[in-house]
């Protein structure tokens, strides 16, 4: 009798990456499945999935000194980045290492990536997997990590000057103590 395995070798490896929201407590934190192939372009996509946020505005990655973006956005070349296309996150940045990511600089929201752990699997991962997180992410806009505060304090009295105007402008539904990793992955499945 032969050692047919019928699982085959593994033929994909991926990484178990930690997103979190610096700057603010509680802390809103996303876990995440991707293939070790991935690069910052998609690494980003994926990012703006996890937050359910739109892709409205500028982002960068730091790790160590070095910053990668998209230069052709920055007309002015005020950043000094490099071009992030291609740039893998296995290239930059090893396992039980982090890197940062800045995005929309204007409410200047800051992540730590945490490359918690490579391991291989028996299938190949076709889309991102979001396995845990705890929270909400900051909508959309809202205004950065002071506006953010003022945004859930608002939804939180009924009695505050500002609560109809945040209802109206969340859409009547946002949930600070909900992340919903249903919608995440969804999201995560259309994914480009």
């Amino acid at each position: 009798m032969s050692d047919w395995d019928p699982h085959g070798p593994p033929v994909a490896n991926v990484l178990q990456l930690r997103v979190s929201l610096t700057d603010f407590e509680p802390v809103v934190w996303r876990r995440v499945l991707v293939p070790d192939t991935i690069a910052l372009p998609k690494l980003h996509r994926v990012i703006q999935q996890l937050m359910l946020w739109w892709d409205y505005h500028m982002h960068i990655f730091e790790v160590g000194d070095v910053r990668y973006g998209q230069p052709e956005l920055d007309e002015d070349d005020d950043f000094n980045w490099r071009n992030e296309r291609g740039v893998k996150i296995t290239q930059v940045v090893p396992v039980g290492s982090s890197f940062k990511y800045s995005y929309d600089f204007g409410d200047n929201w800051k992540l730590l990536i945490e490359v918690e752990a490579a391991f291989p699997v028996q299938f190949a991962l076709k889309h991102p997997v979001c396995s845990g997180g705890e929270f909400a992410a900051p909508p959309e806009d809202v205004g950065g990590v002071g506006r953010f505060r003022q945004f859930l304090d608002a939804l939180k009295d009924p009695n505050d000057e500002e609560h109809e105007n945040y209802v109206h402008w969340s859409g009547g539904d946002y949930d600070f103590s909900r992340c919903d990793l249903a919608e995440i992955n969804a999201r995560l499945q259309q994914t480009p």
